[in-house]
């Protein structure tokens, strides 16, 4: 692999793809690591909200946020998460981290900067329940469905 995707979170579970990526590649770590966190709207945009809010709206709303204090408290929120999980993976000797920090609904920009970036493999948490799927979707579903490339999950 020269090229992996690694998307977190602002949880302590994504702590668990870190260590299940860093023992898979043990002997032979990929050359660039994107580093992707995406920030959420205000609490985030799910399947359903594509029946109440039109994407026109969604626009609307992203750009009444900008320049705000609460647009400037989640550039720093995005900027905290980056660091620390950049941390952890050179703690973890793994190196040529490319830092990517994205708003929106985290499947659509993970989806984008997987092909932006080219990357080989992308390696993200899966932790909904069954009646989380069944009313909001699943991140991991909507990736898993609407890419070519590799994907590993984790638990």
């Amino acid at each position: 692999m020269k090229k992996i995707l690694l998307a977190v979170d602002d949880t302590k579970s994504s702590i668990n793809i870190i260590d299940t990526m860093s023992e898979i590649f043990c002997t032979c770590m990929p050359r660039e690591v994107v580093l992707l966190y995406v920030q959420k709207m205000i609490s985030g945009k799910s399947v359903m909200d594509d029946l109440v809010v039109s994407a026109s709206e969604w626009e609307t709303l992203k750009d009444s946020l900008a320049d705000t204090a609460y647009q400037e408290i989640k550039e720093k929120k995005a900027q905290k998460v980056i660091d620390y999980f950049s941390g952890i993976l050179r703690k973890k000797g793994i190196t040529g981290i490319i830092p990517v920090v994205r708003e929106g609904h985290a499947a659509e920009e993970i989806l984008k900067v997987s092909q932006e970036e080219e990357v080989d493999m992308i390696i993200m948490g899966c932790r909904s329940s069954r009646l989380h799927n069944l009313f909001m979707g699943s991140v991991s579903r909507e990736v898993i469905n609407n890419t070519e490339k590799s994907v590993l999950l984790v638990k």
